[in-house]
């Protein structure tokens, strides 16, 4: 749970330019103005010195860029794979699929586990969100949603209810029952409202808040109960596309990627930026805390997975190969974190070894790109979701 008080934001017209947007509170002068995004960047330029432009001022950030670029490669003294070499290789590596759970009717676009380690969440294109036992592959509860392309889905940490959403532009939350007669969409509660599509949502610790990515370049934190926008999260340049919350010993910090090709670490109390990567050449579409919470993976179109160290503040490995030519849309490690799982655009899922940044098996058996990747929370498994509208338990 978040230390810090945070004054509620609202939707509403801006007392600037008077358009209707997500609303943040800005002091001058210690007076309050509720004010829009656009607006406090343009109240920024105004602050300009002479001789002073905007160009001149990116000129200077990129050269201050540059210069920290410069001490990072100072400190880059060896390869992990190098640091690797006297680790035993694994073992023979088999996994097969184990369940296939059919009933989308599109695209499954996301998924996620229930802490019982049992049951799962996906959404898909065709605008439903299914609950399943992953055991007996039976659908426990339905959702049809106002729109399709359902592009976020998450468990609560009770198990309890569920959060999603899409071209909607908000996050919806269900609470769960076990009477599966009664009409969830009557309970339904909308959390919370971007401009753009949401891309990823995340409960944090508790089911009373969450976190949401979008299409709008902007990730939020939400109190579930009132609505209420708690911090606003803003520096991608554009659409942010995948979020994880770091492992809860490591304190209240998340990672997020985007069509910007940066990968952000987040404080969630501040609402500020802590960390930046900027090393991909293409979107990233998935990002993934290492279970200790000390480094991160992301996946990318560019058909390359990384592995970034937070206490480094570089990225140390690259997983690749020149025959892989198409992109990665989603990562995950196995729960000691010596495995990367990786779907790729190209119907299969890559394992790769952490350490030694070599593949140890491909995995086949989806008809068309896989979409979404996750590991069960005990580790035993893990599930895909592909475009080929089902999804897959492998062990």
């Amino acid at each position: 749970m978040c230390d810090q008080t945070f004054s509620g934001v609202q939707f509403g017209p801006c007392c600037k330019c008077n358009r209707e947007r997500p609303l943040r509170t800005i002091y001058l002068k210690t007076e309050p103005i509720i004010i829009c995004s656009i607006c406090v960047e343009l109240m920024a330029t105004e602050a300009l010195h002479e001789n002073e432009t905007l160009a001149s001022l990116k000129n200077e950030a990129e050269s201050l860029k540059g210069k920290l670029e410069e001490e990072r490669a100072k400190l880059h003294d060896v390869e992990l794979h190098q640091v690797a070499e006297r680790v035993e290789a694994l073992g023979q590596f088999v996994m097969k699929t184990r369940r296939t759970l059919k009933g989308h009717g599109n695209k499954v676009l996301c998924m996620d586990w229930c802490k019982d380690k049992r049951r799962i969440v996906s959404s898909s294109q065709d605008g439903k969100v299914i609950v399943w036992d992953a055991f007996t592959t039976n659908k426990e509860h339905a959702v049809t949603m106002p729109c399709t392309w359902v592009m976020a889905c998450a468990y609560a940490p009770s198990g309890c209810a569920i959060a999603c959403g899409g071209l909607d532009n908000k996050c919806s939350v269900y609470p769960l029952t076990f009477d599966k007669n009664e009409n969830m969409a009557a309970k339904k509660k909308s959390v919370a409202m971007h401009t753009n599509y949401l891309s990823a949502c995340s409960f944090t610790n508790s089911d009373m808040q969450i976190l949401t990515a979008s299409g709008d370049g902007t990730c939020a934190l939400w109190d579930v109960e009132s609505g209420q926008l708690l911090q606003s999260f803003h520096g991608h340049g554009a659409d942010v596309l995948c979020l994880d919350l770091a492992p809860s010993e490591t304190g209240n910090t998340f990672v997020s990627g985007g069509c910007d090709k940066k990968a952000v670490v987040w404080d969630m109390r501040s609402g500020q930026c802590i960390q930046s990567f900027e090393t991909h050449e293409s979107d990233i579409n998935s990002v993934r805390y290492y279970p200790s919470g000390d480094a991160f993976a992301s996946g990318s179109d560019d058909a390359t997975c990384r592995l970034y160290d937070l206490r480094a503040d570089r990225e140390v490995a690259i997983y690749s190969k020149e025959s892989i030519i198409f992109g990665a849309s989603s990562v995950d490690f196995s729960l000691s974190g010596r495995l990367l799982f990786a779907g790729y655009n190209d119907y299969t899922i890559n394992v790769w070894d952490v350490l030694k940044g070599t593949r140890v098996s491909i995995l086949f058996g989806h008809e068309n790109r896989v979409s979404t990747l996750r590991v069960s929370p005990d580790g035993t498994a893990f599930c895909s979701g592909s475009w080929d509208h089902t999804l897959r338990i492998w062990a």
